[in-house]
């Protein structure tokens, strides 16, 4: 398969970030694929969100807590994602008792959305890691996920669970229906809030949900938005996560992404693999959620 080539001014900025990873981050990649991680979810199918992009859909292919236990001792797991469908007000119920029975040593990351203070509180010592899907542009908050809540809503929980667990902020590219509005203002945000490590996921047309024809974001704008995230972050962990479009362009924002010098990237097509290996890194490979 032959990789699209990019404008000129692309490509040498994309190969300046890369230099700019290696200063910091020199000699390794690392693949993950999350075989050791069960995807659990705390309230089975249900969700009152309704979200454009998301529909519940997603929750269909997670574990009911219910299950949990069975399923994690027939997979052998080391690690468990917790989440679920939201409420109304954008929380993702999680009970401190279902959740002690199903951890058992297990590490642990949560999806948990707008909690409040006393919910992470009740459960942080059982959690290693909150995935936090983080945005603030109002018109996407209001269009996508249905609630009458605005970006300072995010920020102000982000800030509150930075005081009781690690944090792993996740920004999904393209989340309005494949256009680009607010994740540079996010990633600019995050730059003065602070930030241990960054997640990106890519928008995917979905079926059976409100965005189901429209298109993921142009390759060239999600490539500019992981290159100005490393310009603006060189020393902090970036991911590139499960989330993603499927063939071609899949292939092709994996084998970019190895140039733009993510750290991290999980399920990596075979032409991230190869790329890696011309670039003369050294392959990490590792079997739990890339938060974890």
């Amino acid at each position: 398969m032959e990789i699209r080539k990019l404008e000129p001014g692309l490509f040498e900025r994309i190969k300046k970030a890369r230099e700019i990873r290696d200063i910091h981050f020199p000699g390794q990649i690392f693949f993950v694929r999350p075989n050791s991680t069960t995807v659990i979810t705390t309230t089975g199918k249900k969700c009152n969100l309704n979200c454009s992009h998301c529909g519940g859909k997603y929750l269909n292919h997670m574990i009911p807590i219910t299950e949990a236990g069975k399923e994690i001792a027939r997979r052998k797991s080391t690690s468990c994602l917790i989440s679920g469908g939201c409420s109304h007000d954008g929380r993702v119920s999680i009970n401190l008792e279902p959740l002690k029975s199903v951890v058992n040593g297990l590490k642990v990351n949560a999806h948990v959305g707008l909690i409040s203070e006393e919910e992470i509180k009740s459960i942080a010592t059982y959690v290693d890691c909150v995935s936090f899907d983080f945005l603030v542009d109002n018109d996407t908050i209001k269009e996508v996920y249905h609630m009458n809540k605005t970006g300072d809503d995010y920020i102000k929980t982000y800030q509150m669970l930075q005081k009781y667990v690690k944090v792993m902020p996740h920004i999904c590219i393209g989340l309005k229906g494949g256009e680009i509005k607010g994740e540079y203002q996010a990633i600019d945000t995050l730059a003065r809030l602070g930030v241990e490590g960054l997640v990106f996921i890519i928008f995917i047309p979905t079926r059976g949900t409100d965005y189901a024809d429209r298109k993921p974001p142009a390759l060239e704008e999600v490539l500019k938005l992981m290159v100005y995230a490393r310009e603006t972050f060189p020393d902090i962990p970036i991911h590139l996560g499960c989330m993603r479009p499927g063939g071609r362009y899949r292939a092709e924002i994996d084998y970019y992404a190895v140039e733009v010098g993510l750290n991290k990237i999980v399920n990596p097509t075979p032409l991230a693999i190869k790329r890696a290996k011309e670039l003369g890194y050294k392959i990490v490979y590792e079997e739990e959620c890339c938060v974890l």
